[in-house]
């Protein structure tokens, strides 16, 4: 049986492409008042799975695979800058659901918006990085 090498020219090339959309989504995060971890909060929010565009703190921690204590802080600050609300969940009244006030979805939209291109390209760096696994 042959031994397969990982293709690192491809792994490169998709790194490449990832770290170049982090960047542009820092850089559009700021340019709309946001640090690049509340634009990411706001984004967990609002994309919520389901398409409710609310989540808990848990929900979000998951999705971004940190602690949530960090979420709390983070969505306090926020809350504080008038781009997050808090709700009492009706069925669970322990729960608290997390939606965007009109400025967070403004603000995020802006970011979304500026980072169109960006997305696109990273979408065909990892086309062509699977198309190169598959043939190797």
């Amino acid at each position: 049986m042959r031994e397969t090498k990982p293709d690192y020219i491809a792994i490169a090339r998709f790194r490449s492409a990832l770290r170049a959309f982090e960047r542009a989504a820092e850089d559009a995060a700021r340019e709309a008042g946001l640090t690049p971890q509340r634009y990411l909060l706001l984004l967990m929010v609002k994309g919520a799975p389901g398409g409710a565009e609310r989540a808990t703190v848990n929900d979000v921690a998951a999705r971004l695979r940190v602690e949530p204590h960090t979420i709390t802080g983070a969505v306090s600050r926020a809350e504080a800058a008038g781009l997050l609300v808090r709700e009492r969940c009706t069925e669970d009244r322990r729960r608290m659901w997390i939606s965007l006030t009109a400025e967070g979805d403004r603000r995020l939209a802006r970011v979304v918006g500026a980072l169109e291109r960006q997305r696109a390209e990273l979408v065909d760096a990892l086309d062509a990085a699977a198309r190169e696994v598959r043939s190797a």
